[in-house]
């Protein structure tokens, strides 16, 4: 464990954004994983589903949970389902 007072913060501050990171790439994963089922099983709410996880997608891109190229990646794949 760190002695130095700034060091003890980094570690608690560290945390945080790892929890922060791990629960954003989490809802990620899921919003794109509900998007290719809806496109298997061709549900009505497909359209909607989508944008929701290209908006997640953005959001990643943004906080840099994903690289650019990564985020245009996965869009592409996204709107090659509508």
């Amino acid at each position: 464990m760190a002695n130095i007072k700034s060091a003890k913060k980094r570690v608690l501050v560290s945390k945080a954004r790892a929890a922060r990171n791990r629960s954003r790439n989490s809802a990620l994963k899921t919003a794109i994983k509900k998007a290719n089922l809806a496109a298997v099983n061709k549900d009505e709410n497909l359209q909607a589903l989508v944008l929701e996880a290209i908006k997640k997608v953005d959001q990643a891109a943004a906080k840099n949970l994903i690289h650019k190229n990564n985020a245009a990646r996965k869009k592409s794949a996204l709107a090659k389902l509508v």
